[in-house]
């Protein structure tokens, strides 16, 4: 399986220790299935760190959930089992480590869905409201690899095409800014959520190997520029 980790830097090696605590399944590395997210974030790192974002691709080897060797955990969608857990690995009078295993997978808590927890633990709403709530939420997923015995699953991947969709999703925003008086937000979440950039992910389509201007032509195609 094809995972992703968005960042400000590209990863040459994993410090568990030099992870952030606190996250939905605890302390660990996480990885995405859903390229798409993975940009995002780096997207939105590279901002914070005033430089640009990368995405390192990583293959999964997901024998692991069925190795007894591995302690794993798994989510099919937002629940009520999801929920407790992630409120679990969010407080702090909790221990770290708040669990004990290998691998967790499960959807994404990001900014919305944090600020509804939040409500929830204030007792704003109910448990029920919230999860009725999910029901609606877009689609995103994460696996944490929160033991060094688990990142022997992960294999990085040396793939030049990750780096051209990057230059040219970079070229193609700039152009959107410069040439269409977009704002820089407006124009990644045009980009972004276009058919276009579904296509110039695809690897079996190979339009990664397309000049950018051409693929920003497509672009204007379809936004109907």
């Amino acid at each position: 399986m094809k995972v992703y980790h968005g960042s400000y830097l590209k990863i040459d090696g994993i410090d568990l220790s030099k992870c952030e605590p606190r996250k939905d399944f605890g302390q660990g590395f996480y990885v995405t299935g859903i390229r798409k997210q993975a940009v995002t974030w780096a997207n939105r790192m590279g901002r914070k760190f005033h430089v640009n974002g990368t995405v390192t691709e990583f293959t999964f080897f997901e024998s692991a959930f069925a190795d007894k060797k591995y302690r794993t955990l798994r989510f099919d969608d937002y629940s009520e089992a999801w929920l407790d857990f992630v409120v679990l690995n969010r407080n702090f009078d909790s221990p770290i480590p708040a669990h004990d295993y290998d691998i967790v997978e499960g959807p994404v808590a990001d900014d919305k869905v944090t600020a509804r927890i939040d409500a929830y633990l204030r007792g704003d709403i109910t448990k029920k409201d919230f999860l009725d709530e999910l029901r609606y939420h877009a689609p995103t997923h994460q696996i944490c690899f929160c033991t060094f015995k688990s990142l022997l699953m992960l294999e990085q991947t040396d793939f030049c095409g990750v780096t051209r969709i990057e230059e040219t999703s970079e070229h193609i925003v700039e152009a959107l800014v410069a040439e269409c008086d977009l704002s820089e937000t407006v124009a990644a979440d045009l980009f972004y959520n276009s058919s276009t950039y579904a296509l110039l992910t695809d690897i079996s389509t190979k339009n990664y190997e397309k000049r950018w201007r051409e693929i920003f032509d497509d672009l204007k195609k379809e936004l109907q520029f």
